[in-house]
């Protein structure tokens, strides 16, 4: 089994809140962003590789690459799994992934979406998504921070 720490939605992916403050919350020494576009745009990983500390390690994987690659995952890597969506996120767990918390940090608001927090705001398949994801018995805490006291977005939504 690949030593998850934790998952999270972000739709900015890694900037300064998860590369320090989650990475050294959770005592993480491998950032694993699952994002097809990411996977592909050297500039984009090279700009995400600055705000992570020094020492840890950082992969950009494909959703379907990261399926079928982290079960292969050293027990010495203690991986924070970062998404841009709940919907990457259900398709990482239909496939095996074995997430079980999954923190919802971000999701920008748009045309069609509610706003449910300060920071996150969900369309009606979002909150479809988050529903299977639930059935699927993932824990769903909404947190943007560690310090923050987690909500289960099931009520919120």
């Amino acid at each position: 089994m690949p030593n998850i720490l934790s998952t999270r939605v972000d739709n900015r992916l890694v900037h300064g809140q998860v590369g320090m403050t989650w990475v050294n919350s959770i005592q993480a020494n491998l950032v694993l962003v699952a994002n097809d576009a990411v996977a592909n745009d050297s500039v984009q990983q090279s700009l995400m590789d600055m705000v992570l500390p020094e020492g840890v390690q950082s992969r950009y994987f494909t959703i379907e690459k990261t399926i079928n690659v982290i079960h292969k995952a050293s027990d010495a890597q203690k991986i924070f799994l970062v998404v841009k969506t709940p919907q990457d996120a259900l398709k990482l767990v239909e496939g095996g992934v074995p997430i079980k918390y999954l923190n919802i940090g971000n999701m920008h608001f748009s045309e069609g979406k509610k706003q449910i927090s300060a920071t996150v705001s969900v369309d009606e398949d979002d909150i479809k998504t988050l529903k299977r994801l639930n059935e699927l018995g993932v824990e769903l805490d909404l947190r943007g921070v560690p310090s923050d006291k987690g909500k289960n977005i099931m009520e919120l939504i």
